[in-house]
């Protein structure tokens, strides 16, 4: 019974959400600058210089499928893939704002199709 109620009540305790497609629609290249992205979107999990006054940020979140939401076991299970946002700004102001996502089942098509050499 104990273990039933910590299981139920696990399941109530949750990290905040992120949602990286509507947080890319936020940023408006030319117009948002590079406060109003860590604003939007916080610290970015990756940062680059690319040339002097060129910046790059990347943000990105690991996409859990069914079980890996479920508490205790979800730490177990595997990802159904990524998203990621790539942010270029130029002189403090976005040129670019890209929004990627990646699912394992996109390359299942590679199991079926029938390999030949090419002569």
């Amino acid at each position: 019974m104990i273990c039933a109620c910590l299981l139920l009540l696990g399941g109530c305790a949750s990290k905040p959400v992120r949602h990286l497609a509507s947080e890319a629609s936020l940023i408006k290249p030319g117009v948002s600058t590079r406060n109003d992205v860590l604003r939007y979107l916080g610290e970015p999990n990756g940062h680059r210089t690319v040339s002097p006054g060129v910046e790059e940020y990347v943000y990105y979140q690991n996409r859990k499928g069914l079980l890996g939401k479920a508490p205790v076991i979800g730490s177990w299970v595997g990802g159904e893939g990524y998203e990621m946002i790539v942010i270029t700004l130029k002189n403090n102001v976005v040129t670019s704002c890209e929004y990627r996502a990646f699912n394992e089942a996109d390359r299942d098509w590679m199991k079926d199709f029938t390999w030949e050499d090419v002569k």
